[in-house]
C-alpha cells in the first residue's frame, strides 16, 4: 500500500512536467519565427485577423449587436 500512495504523491509532478513539455514543444516553433523581423509583423496581423474573425462570427452566431 506503501507504493500506492508514493505513485500517488509523484503524480502531480509528472502532470506539471508532461504539460510543460508539451507547450514547450507545440509553442517552439512560433518562438523561432518570432525571430525574423518580416514573420512577425505577419504573425501579428495573422492574429489580429484570425481573432477579429473570430469575434465577428461569433457576435452574429449568438445574436449581439
Amino acid at each position: 500500500m506503501h507504493t500506492f500512495w508514493d505513485n500517488i504523491n509523484k503524480f502531480p509532478r509528472f502532470l506539471i512536467s508532461v504539460l510543460a513539455g508539451f507547450f514547450l514543444t507545440t509553442l517552439y516553433p512560433i518562438f523561432e519565427l518570432l525571430q525574423d523581423k518580416k514573420t512577425r509583423i505577419l504573425l501579428i496581423i495573422i492574429s489580429c485577423l484570425s481573432i477579429s474573425i473570430l469575434y465577428q462570427i461569433l457576435k452574429l452566431m449568438l445574436g449581439l449587436n
